[in-house]
């Protein structure tokens, strides 16, 4: 727009020189200083025109550069969210980690337990007159199976039921008249689990078919 001004300016003041020139008498030296002028008008016009497409060149330039900016911050956004991503799967998966370890080692404490609890029903299955060593037995054995309670351990005591090799090894086998072919007949030792995961399977004897 200040470009296109000055423009006008110009041709108006080259516009009121000729004029002046026409009504005075002609002059060599008023001619000269006109011609002198008109040239450098023209000087003038002519580098401010060759001004603009510099111009437009350096806010192409520009343009470009904000582009290239834009485009690299996406990228650098685009990259520090899947890193924030494989961050937070890592963060997960550390964390299933850990708990799943903590449960294993809580199963392993239950299971070296197990051989003292069968020690205890031994001790509570023999006849004593000590009534005071008796209530001690009774007490530490409930207290243990209030532990396990806690912890979800349950029995696995299945005689009479049909024989289940997913909870117990079969290590007799009884006579036919013993019960139905294919059930547990005895258990000589009780298996244990935690939901779906067995801590020892029982030892038991099945009748025959």
């Amino acid at each position: 727009m200040k470009t296109g001004n000055k423009k006008k300016k110009r041709r108006e003041v080259q516009s009121t020189l000729n004029e002046i020139l026409k009504k005075r008498k002609p002059d060599d030296g008023a001619e000269a200083a006109a011609a002198a002028e008109e040239e450098k008008s023209a000087e003038a016009e002519k580098a401010e025109n060759a001004e603009a497409p510099q111009g437009e060149k350096n806010a192409d330039t520009a343009d470009e550069r904000i582009r290239a900016a834009e485009a690299k911050a996406e990228e650098y956004l685009d990259m520090a969210q899947r890193v924030q991503a494989d961050f937070d799967n890592f963060r997960r998966r550390n964390a299933s980690a850990r708990s799943e370890a903590f449960e294993e080692g809580i199963r392993e404490m239950l299971k070296q337990m197990l051989p003292v609890v069968d020690n205890l029903e031994r001790a509570l299955a023999v006849e004593t007159e000590d009534q005071k060593l008796k209530e001690g037995v009774e007490l530490i054995m409930k207290e243990v199976n209030t532990i396990l309670e806690k912890r979800g351990v349950t029995v696995i005591d299945r005689k009479g039921e049909v024989f289940d090799p997913r909870l117990e090894n079969a290590v007799m086998r009884a006579e036919a008249d013993a019960g139905e072919p294919g059930t547990v007949a005895a258990v000589f030792q009780k298996g244990y689990r935690i939901g779906d995961v067995i801590l020892r399977h029982a030892m038991v004897q099945v009748v025959g078919e």
